[in-house]
Order: structure tokens, then C-alpha cells, then sequence
């Protein structure tokens, strides 16, 4: 079954009389479970194809069916309803809170969510265990690693319980070792626990764990492949 269905998606942004085409049409299908890289250069479109999928944005033209309803049917209110149910989202640049532990940061969608307030201590202690930050539960950001910054990043993400999460660079203020790490941490939770994990990312090594990569050159899709030789979710993985 499709998590994401996408026929002809295209958006332009109009800079006086100029339009600027960002997508050129798009056309491709997600399915639940799946881990898919979406890779090309600056400019190619990506990062507007992702907050169009994650329904940060509304493309100009096209369809976009998630869980099966065109999303152009949602009201304002149900679009973010649906995001903070649904979605979660992991940026290169972290966005935890500072001067607040990684307990509060990760509990943060929580208090836009249904979940009841008791329930937010235990679903944000566990999203934490599972990317094994449980020693820095109470620790700040600027106590953390970048890679432990990410790693809390990504249990903020999973607070919610999401069908889908979406990784817009998440290895690129990383080094090497760490980037391994948070990839492999998204891997496991595809294969695991059947998360569909949307990537975005300049790097083919990281790309290289998803189960197909999709490549953008200005605006349209340039191959779809599935990955021949898919790296191990235990590649280089210090827990």
C-alpha cells in the first residue's frame, strides 16, 4: 500500500515578473515501509519537494495523495493536525531548544498533540532509550555532541508515533562517525519497526542506506533506482 502518491507535482515561486521553476512535474509512489533517498545539487528541487511532502508547502499544480486523501482537500487545521500525528521531521541544523534538557525538547510535540499529559513523560523517555540517549535525558544541547544533538532530533521525531519521517540532511553538520550513527539509527527504524523514512541528501554513501534513491535535476526526477548494494544498518553503530 502507497503512503505517498505524486502525479505531476510542480512549484514555482514568482520574484516580480518572473516566475522561478522549482519542480517541473513530478510523478512517483512511496509505499509503507519504504526508506527512500531523494538526492540531487543545490537547486535541483529537493528541499521543495520535501516541505511539499511534508506539508510544509502547497505545490502550484499537480496531486498529492497521502494515505489515499488529496491532500488539497484538507482544511488548514486538519493539514496540521495531520503533520504532528503523522510526520516527524529531523533537520541538518537540530532545532532542539536551547537551555532546555533533551526530556523537554523531545516532549515539545506532545503539547500539540492528543496524547494526554500524563502519557508525555514515558512516550519521551522511550522515543530517548530507543536512540539510546537515556544517559543524556537531562542533559542541554550545548552539552551534547552533534551527533547526540541529531540523536535527539530524531527522538523528537518519533515522539508522536509518525507513519513517515522525513531527514532533510541529517549527517550534514556531522562528522564521519557520527553521521554513520544517525543513519544507521534511521535504518534500523525502517527495517525494525517498518518506519517509512523519507531522505534528503547530497551524499551518496549516505543515500546509500535507503532502499532506492530517486535523483532530481532542476525540478524533475532524473533516474529512480532501487540500491543495489544497501548498507548495514550495523555499519560503524556505537549505541
Amino acid at each position: 500500500m502507497n503512503i505517498i502518491e505524486v502525479k505531476d507535482l510542480k512549484k514555482s515561486y514568482v520574484d516580480g515578473e518572473t516566475p522561478t521553476i522549482a519542480l517541473a512535474g513530478v510523478s512517483f509512489n512511496v509505499r509503507k515501509g519504504e526508506f527512500l533517498a531523494i538526492m540531487g545539487p543545490s537547486g535541483s528541487g529537493k528541499s521543495t519537494l520535501l516541505h511539499l511532502l511534508g506539508l510544509l508547502d502547497e505545490p502550484t499544480s499537480g496531486s498529492y495523495h497521502f494515505n489515499g486523501k488529496d491532500t488539497s482537500k484538507y482544511s488548514g487545521n486538519e493539514i496540521a493536525e495531520l503533520r504532528n500525528r503523522e510526520v516527524g521531521f529531523v533537520f541538518q541544523a537540530f532545532n532542539l531548544l536551547a537551555r532546555t534538557s533533551v526530556l523537554e525538547n523531545v516532549k515539545l510535540p506532545l503539547m500539540y498533540s492528543k496524547v494526554p499529559e500524563r502519557e508525555w513523560n514515558e512516550k519521551a523517555r522511550e522515543a530517548i532509550e530507543a536512540v539510546g540517549l537515556g544517559s543524556r535525558m537531562e542533559h542541554q544541547p550545548s552539552e551534547l555532541s552533534g551527533g547526540e544533538k541529531q540523536r535527539a532530533a530524531i527522538a523528537r521525531a518519533l515522539v508522536t508515533d509518525p507513519e513517515i519521517i522525513f531527514a532533510d540532511e541529517p549527517t550534514g553538520n556531522l562528522d564521519s562517525k557520527s553521521g554513520k550513527n544517525v543513519m544507521s539509527i534511521l535504518q534500523k527504524l525502517n527495517e525494525k519497526e517498518g518506519r517509512t523514512i523519507i531522505l534528503i541528501t547530497h551524499e551518496t554513501s549516505t543515500a546509500e542506506h535507503a532502499e532506492r534513491i530517486i535523483h532530481l535535476m532542476d525540478g524533475s526526477i532524473e533516474s529512480d533506482e532501487k540500491v543495489k548494494n544497501r548498507l548495514s544498518s550495523d555499519s560503524d553503530y556505537v549505541k
